[in-house]
């Protein structure tokens, strides 16, 4: 279905234009980073429509989905920004159910979400499987970190600087922006822009 073209939707077909001229066929994660209530997932759901307006096999996930429990995160320490940035996400079960099975295509099975943040809870997994050409985007806090970044196609970070104690820990260690293939501000959320200074991707 063709989507009604503002000035956002038209901004966003741009980019995919970009990634999807070096992206090939196969499975492609596409990452959204970037500070706490920044627009990450908003931009991910209008991303995943402009994929899907070109008959792409698109799925969304976002990192909120994949947290660890308080009790499980108590177990490295006092509730900290810095416990929080370390452990928070529970980056194993997004490897080991989400991003490792959606690589291998196929038939195997994958999970979008695993856990409840509200309810502090694991929900009851869904899994599902794809055509092997699919597109996954994925939104969250600290992606572009050191040890998850190589493991996306497309790396976008939304422009903005931290506020929140955790975001300026992991801007300290590694600022997103610097480790994009895009940036994006959305300072003007219907018109959004190309922002900072993308770096090398690498």
């Amino acid at each position: 279905m063709e989507l009604v073209t503002t000035p956002r939707v038209a901004f966003l077909r741009r980019v995919a234009d970009g990634f999807l001229a070096h992206t090939g066929r196969g499975r492609v994660i596409v990452a959204i980073d970037g500070p706490v209530r920044s627009g990450k997932t908003q931009l991910g759901d209008d991303l995943a429509d402009v994929l899907r307006e070109r008959d792409l096999a698109v799925f969304r996930a976002s990192v909120e989905d994949f947290h660890r429990s308080r009790e499980a995160q108590a177990e490295f320490g006092p509730d900290t920004p810095e416990r929080y940035f370390g452990y928070g996400i529970d980056e194993s079960a997004l490897r080991r159910t989400l991003v490792d099975p959606f690589r291998m295509a196929g038939s195997t099975a994958f999970v979008t979400s695993a856990f409840d943040l509200v309810r502090d809870a694991w929900v009851e997994p869904k899994w599902r499987t794809g055509p092997a050409d699919a597109f996954l985007v994925l939104d969250g806090r600290f992606l572009l970190r050191r040890r998850l970044r190589d493991l996306w196609d497309v790396r976008i970070a939304v422009d903005g600087d931290p506020v929140d104690p955790a975001d300026v820990i992991a801007y300290a260690e590694s600022d997103p922006r610097e480790h994009a293939q895009v940036v994006i501000d959305v300072g003007d959320p219907a018109r959004p822009r190309p922002g900072g200074s993308a770096g090398s991707g690498g």
